[in-house]
């Protein structure tokens, strides 16, 4: 089979104007960034055709090593649903530098499953990641220094609590030293990087309902606190419209195409495993205004991307998936059910059968949530026809709908299975209402706790001394009405990343909160999980070139 470039290289494009046209997006309206990307102005959402849309919601067993494929599925499923007459949008996140570069290569899709044009939505796309970064160390740049201009009047922080970010997986930026040298570098003190995907800007940009509620958000970030006790915020820098500025243009949904020219719009890129793991609601609204049903994925397993999609965008949001599609592959369940790493036979049939518990796990903790579930195998070339009836099955014998796709090897047509499955459902077995999996009036604590115990199956649940005194600081400041956000390995239902399959009789341990005031969420610290990335031994860095004037290696 050709490489993704390759078929990404072979397809012709069509202008911007026209894809919009298609789904009845006013091309006037439409500020291109060159031929075949153009932003679309907030002014656009109709608030009245949102609720009308199907919007179905794409999420996945546990990842693994292997890899699953949400985001080719959910291409290929679009495009399917078109084919079958249905009027479908997609709405995706951004893929961010640090995966591109790093262990995972390219998220555009796969195959013959790709929003296009790959190379630029994999790179700088429209700069919505460049314009968080710089916002987020403009905010870090404007506190540092009102601390050391007024220093001399005797305001000093107690602690600070905003770090840097950067686009890049860099380990060595995890825990710096500012402020060495003469006294005009600054005052001396330790802080550190996280990737600019955790960056609490990020969020806001996904929460966000409009310009208005941007800069309001932005205003009330938790920047440090002071020596009394008191929370120090953006506000008090007087900065929020500079960094508003900033942000304006990036606030703006994008819109591109997939391989078979259907319209998608992607924004915003926070990680599921370190952050809410959802594209922006400002482009899912735009996508559920244009389109009839509408495709999104959240990020890694359903453990953490749909409940958070769930229990933080839509609650937030007010919108409600009328479907939830479950991901899965065959070498994915082999390695739930004990296959190990490098294994010559590619595990057997018993792997499978004992990996099919993660899977049954995670259908069932949707469904606690109100949401109606499908299951869709992502073929891959050397999946064996006895293996596929195994899974098909097991679905049967649950009472759950089932459907093979071929989206990666045939695009759309290979998805169409999938597509009329998914159509039939929500017409006759559509989500009802969620249900949350804590109430918002639950203490902080207390929402942490139902969501390991009830979503990832702990038995006990720990907090380290840092969490306790961030838990009394939330306590204190009467934070306790916001949504919990866990940070924690995607490998695993719990926080080892080794414990694959279902976990049982374990500890989950959170090592710190972190109290995002402008996102209006406590981000929750599990295990020894990162906000800043590593790279791998051998990075996708090392095989991204220009041969011939052509880009390689970016997937």
């Amino acid at each position: 089979m050709k490489t993704e470039l390759e078929i990404a290289r072979e397809c012709k494009l069509e202008r911007i104007e026209k894809i919009a046209e298609k789904i009845g997006l006013p091309s006037d309206d439409l500020e291109n960034y060159g031929k075949y990307i153009a932003k679309v102005p907030l002014k656009l959402i109709d608030a009245e055709k949102v609720p009308k849309s199907n919007l179905i919601l794409v999420t996945a067993i546990s990842p693994t090593k292997a890899g699953i494929g949400k985001t080719t599925v959910s291409i290929g499923l679009s495009m399917a649903m078109n084919r079958l007459g249905k009027k479908s949008v997609l709405a995706l996140r951004e893929p961010s530098l640090g995966p591109c570069f790093g262990m995972k290569g390219g998220a555009t899709g796969g195959g013959y499953s790709q929003v296009l044009p790959m190379d630029k939505i994999n790179l700088h796309f429209t700069g919505d990641f460049h314009a968080i970064t710089s916002a987020h160390n403009m905010i870090a740049a404007l506190l540092d220094n009102y601390i050391y201009q007024h220093r001399e009047e005797g305001f000093a922080l107690k602690e600070v609590l905003w770090k840097r970010v950067l686009d890049v997986n860099d380990r060595n930026l995890r825990c710096i030293t500012t402020g060495i040298g003469p006294k005009t570098n600054g005052i001396v003190a330790e802080s550190g990087f996280d990737i600019t995907p955790a960056s609490e800007i990020m969020a806001i940009l996904c929460l966000a309902k409009d310009e208005d509620d941007l800069r309001q958000r932005i205003e009330n970030i938790l920047l440090g606190v002071t020596l009394d006790n008191k929370p120090f915020k953006v506000r008090d820098l007087g900065v929020g419209g500079a960094i508003t500025v900033l942000l304006r243009d990036a606030l703006s949904p994008n819109i591109v195409q997939t391989i078979e020219g259907t319209a998608a719009f992607i924004h915003g890129g926070p990680f599921a495993n370190i952050a809410h793991g959802c594209n922006s609601i400002l482009a899912t609204k735009m996508a559920m205004t244009f389109g009839d049903y509408v495709v999104t994925e959240a990020g890694f397993g359903a453990d953490l991307g749909a409940e958070k999609f769930l229990d933080i965008k839509c609650r937030k949001a007010g919108i409600q998936p009328k479907l939830t599609v479950m991901v899965a592959t065959i070498m994915g369940l082999k390695m739930h059910g004990g296959m190990q790493v490098g294994d010559l036979d590619n595990g057997n049939i018993d792997n499978i059968k004992a990996g099919l518990e993660n899977l049954d796990k995670h259908i069932n903790n949707m469904r606690n949530m109100g949401q109606s579930v499908i299951v869709t195998l992502n073929r891959f070339s050397n999946d064996k026809e006895e293996e596929i009836v195994i899974v098909r099955q097991h679905c049967k014998e649950c009472g759950v709908g089932f459907a093979m796709n071929e989206g990666y090897m045939k695009g759309g047509e290979g998805c169409m299975e999938l597509a009329q499955l998914a159509i039939d459902t929500i017409s006759n077995n559509p989500s009802g209402d969620i249900k949350f999996t804590y109430s918002e009036t639950d203490s902080i604590k207390d929402k942490i706790i139902s969501v390991a115990k009830n979503v990832y199956g702990a038995s006990n649940v720990v907090f380290k001394k840092s969490a306790m005194k961030a838990l009394e600081r939330i306590d204190e400041w009467g934070l306790g009405n916001y949504p919990v956000c866990i940070a924690k390995t995607q490998y695993s239902l719990s926080d080892d990343a080794k414990r694959h399959g279902v976990p049982k009789d374990f500890t989950f341990t959170i090592r710190d909160l972190v109290i995002n005031t402008g996102a209006e969420m406590i981000v929750a610290v599990a295990g020894d999980i990162m906000r800043m990335p590593g790279l791998p031994k051998h990075p996708q860095a090392e095989r991204i070139d220009i041969e011939n004037g052509l880009l390689v290696g970016l997937e």
